[in-house]
């Protein structure tokens, strides 16, 4: 059976099985099934006369960009990301996050290919704020958020999105690497190892990458970029410990609600404090922290920050060899969810004795 024919038999199976609702499977496969069906090859692309140059650009360099993570990340040498679609808007689909008021658990939904997962996502952008109202009138805290791609696993031949572009092609090659990531690896229902271990392999990909382009300026600016990303992620972490603490106290849901509430007062200011000291006046993430702020935006965060620093540090002691990185990733995906967490957290040595072929 074709791969994309596989994964609708796969949406279909389960929505009937009754994980989550059928007009919510019917809406994600609508919205992928238009995506899919006006894919154009970029190898065309790039030989059509017609077609304008900063397009062409584009694909050259997302051409490149493929190629360098089949010869040098040893990412999956299929058909994804050797096709393009315009979407015709900033973001691809949108992503609904929720956690209790007094809680820093996410809400987990079920959904085919996936597993259980701490969001769900919507191609309409009406639908989700649809299902945010909803949530928010269950009272629990709702997160909604742009996503600019996102990864079928291999079931499909993911294409190049325009809101890949948005941003740049050191941002285009961290889109594509961490999504091929998914495809070498992927533990159904673990959302925080999937996406830290995507992040370390987008990480040290893009470090990679700039390097082989002799791009010393643009590597500068991405290590600057991920400095502050860690600082972020810092901030947020602190915080989230700072609630816990709070929810699992004494004292009634009033005075925890206004607890709450300082502990994020006291997250902007320590935001101020590092953008107008330390990141000498970078205002990059001052959306983010003007925008309300709750346990399920905080959760979010987590989901993309938690575990990377250890992925990275396995990385390296998989002595930077992609194999046996991927290899040891895989060893740690067959342990339950605590064991992984924990085998991961306290590793001093590569689970992988050598080089695993993978093509």
């Amino acid at each position: 059976m074709h791969a994309f024919s596989r994964l609708v038999a796969a949406i279909l199976i389960l929505g009937l099985a009754g994980c989550t609702s059928i007009p919510y499977y019917a809406q994600s496969l609508g919205g992928h099934v238009k995506i899919m069906t006006t894919r154009q090859n970029v190898e065309k692309l790039i030989e059509d006369p017609s077609t304008p140059d900063v397009l062409r650009t584009r694909m050259e360099e997302a051409r490149s960009i493929r190629q360098f993570a089949v010869d040098e990340l040893w990412l999956p040498d299929n058909k994804s990301y050797r096709s393009y679609v315009d979407v015709g808007r900033d973001v691809v689909t949108w992503a609904v996050f929720a956690a209790p008021e007094l809680s820093l658990r996410p809400q987990t939904w079920c959904v085919p290919v996936y597993g259980c997962v701490p969001y769900r996502g919507y191609f309409s952008k009406e639908k989700a704020a649809e299902f945010a109202r909803d949530l928010q009138g269950r009272g629990l805290d709702v997160y909604v958020g742009g996503v600019t791609a996102y990864s079928t696993l291999g079931w499909s031949s993911d294409p190049l999105l325009s809101t890949m572009f948005a941003q740049g092609k050191t941002d285009l090659a961290a889109v594509v690497f961490h999504e091929l990531a998914h495809q070498r690896v992927y533990i159904a229902g673990d959302t925080e190892f999937n996406e830290a271990f995507a992040v370390a392999v987008e990480t040290t990909g893009v470090r990679k990458w700039l390097r082989a382009a002799g791009d010393t300026a643009g590597l500068r600016r991405y290590e600057a970029d991920r400095k502050r990303r860690a600082d972020f992620i810092a901030l947020v972490l602190r915080t989230r410990e700072e609630l816990a603490q709070i929810y699992a106290g004494t004292g009634g849901a009033e005075k925890k609600r206004a607890e709450k509430a300082q502990a994020i007062q006291t997250l902007r200011a320590r935001y101020r404090h590092l953008r107008d000291g330390r990141w000498r006046g970078y205002r990059g993430y001052d959306g983010w922290f003007n925008a309300p702020i709750n346990n399920a935006k905080l959760a979010a965060v987590s989901v993309y920050g938690d575990q990377v620093a250890a992925f990275l540090r396995l990385f390296e002691l998989c002595s930077e060899d992609y194999p046996r990185f991927y290899a040891s990733v895989r060893q740690l995906g067959k342990l339950d969810p605590t064991a992984r967490a924990d085998a991961l957290k306290a590793a001093d040595s590569c689970f992988a004795p050598g080089s695993t072929a993978l093509r």
